[in-house]
């Protein structure tokens, strides 16, 4: 393991290394290694400025017939009904991600930096992407209406289980193949909807393609549910064969 800095290039192994440091620094460093024409297993630049941009992601999902909640940059959200989801425009994982019950958005977030979405109350889901294969789609065990923020994701680690109504697991997998692709996923990716109680929809929230893809991770666990085991998870995330 070796540290990033944006700035200068250290000495590497030779051949391609899986590179995973902290969202907010990885995108500097896919950056930096395409710029160095370095090779590395992770995801391209492309793809992390589509979709760490949730602004555009959601908006070229919707255009392409992918239903999500209702989004606007922050000073353009006033058309929006209280409450809303308030969340950083670009990045991953719900960082900075909070609920506002009533009006108005903080003046500090009225910026081109940040989105507002519409709260939907339903159920979370994720699934797992690699390499053109889709896993099994989880239900994220939290209390309806409770907003999937960073600290419950990584610090409370609510628990997870298999998608039991199969139409609705199907659903899923096929949606998420659909985002996959138009959104360019070439590596790994987890992807995240919303099942809303009251009309049974499925919205789209987020494509993560710079996942957490240890055996302890959502992405770890979607893909053990479809029967694949850890070693041909590894094998496929670093490109080898068994």
């Amino acid at each position: 393991m070796l540290p990033f800095r944006e700035d200068a290039i250290g000495p590497l192994p030779p051949g391609p290394f899986l590179l995973r440091v902290s969202d907010r620094v990885m995108l500097a460093a896919v950056r930096t290694l395409a710029h160095a024409a370095m090779p590395y297993i992770g995801p391209g630049a492309p793809v992390m400025e589509r979709c760490y941009d949730k602004y555009e992601a959601c908006r070229s999902a919707a255009a392409h017939g992918v239903d999500s909640p209702a989004t606007e940059l922050a000073p353009q959200a006033d058309a929006l009904q209280f409450p809303l989801v308030l969340k950083p425009r670009r990045g991953s994982d719900s960082i900075g991600l909070r609920v506002l019950r009533t009006g108005p958005i903080p003046e500090h977030a009225r910026t081109e930096r940040y989105i507002a979405q519409e709260f939907v109350c339903g159920s979370e889901l994720t699934v797992g992407v690699l390499r053109g294969d889709v896993g099994a789609p989880l239900r994220i065990l939290m209390p309806e209406g409770t907003p999937y923020s960073f600290w419950r994701k990584y610090l409370w680690q609510p628990g997870r289980a298999p998608v039991e109504d199969r139409d609705l697991a199907a659903r899923v997998s096929e949606t998420a193949h659909r985002i996959a692709t138009l959104l360019g996923v070439d590596w790994a990716a987890r992807i995240d909807f919303i099942h809303e109680t009251a009309t049974g929809r499925l919205r789209f929230l987020e494509c993560d393609v710079a996942p957490l893809v240890g055996p302890g991770s959502a992405f770890a666990a979607s893909f053990a549910a479809s029967g694949m085991q850890r070693t041909q998870q590894l094998c496929r995330l670093l490109g080898k064969k068994l």
